[in-house]
């Protein structure tokens, strides 16, 4: 079995910080990307931020200069520091890898996470 879990979602006033956690776990072989996505009520998911293996990058307009992405390797673990948030930050946070695992056979599986709440208050 691989899961991905999430933790650090809660409720927090306009312009506080919070700190996502998503680890990896199970028969992993390879991590490539990682990243974040989020779901407002009514919305579509939309991508929040993601970073390769190497470490590159890549943010969304929405989030640039406030939210930074991270991961450690060694644990299988990617980061979201969500700084300066805003009411419209309010959503379900969900944590994506592509990862080659047990089950996934030969390729690079898409797996996420069950999602945690973030709700900014005004």
């Amino acid at each position: 079995q691989v899961q991905l879990v999430e933790s650090g979602g809660g409720l927090v006033q306009a312009g506080g910080s919070l700190r996502l956690s998503c680890a990896a776990s199970g028969s992993i072989f390879a991590i490539n990307a990682m990243g974040w996505y989020r779901q407002a009520p009514g919305k579509q998911r939309e991508l929040v931020a993601t970073i390769t293996s190497g470490g590159s990058t890549n943010y969304a307009d929405s989030v640039k200069g406030r939210f930074t992405i991270s991961r450690d390797n060694a644990k299988n673990t990617v980061y979201l520091q969500m700084n300066s948030l805003k009411p419209e930050d309010t959503a379900v946070y969900y944590c994506n890898a592509d990862m080659l695992t047990y089950y996934s056979g030969s390729y690079y599986g898409d797996y996420w996470g069950q999602g945690t709440q973030v709700t900014v208050s005004s």
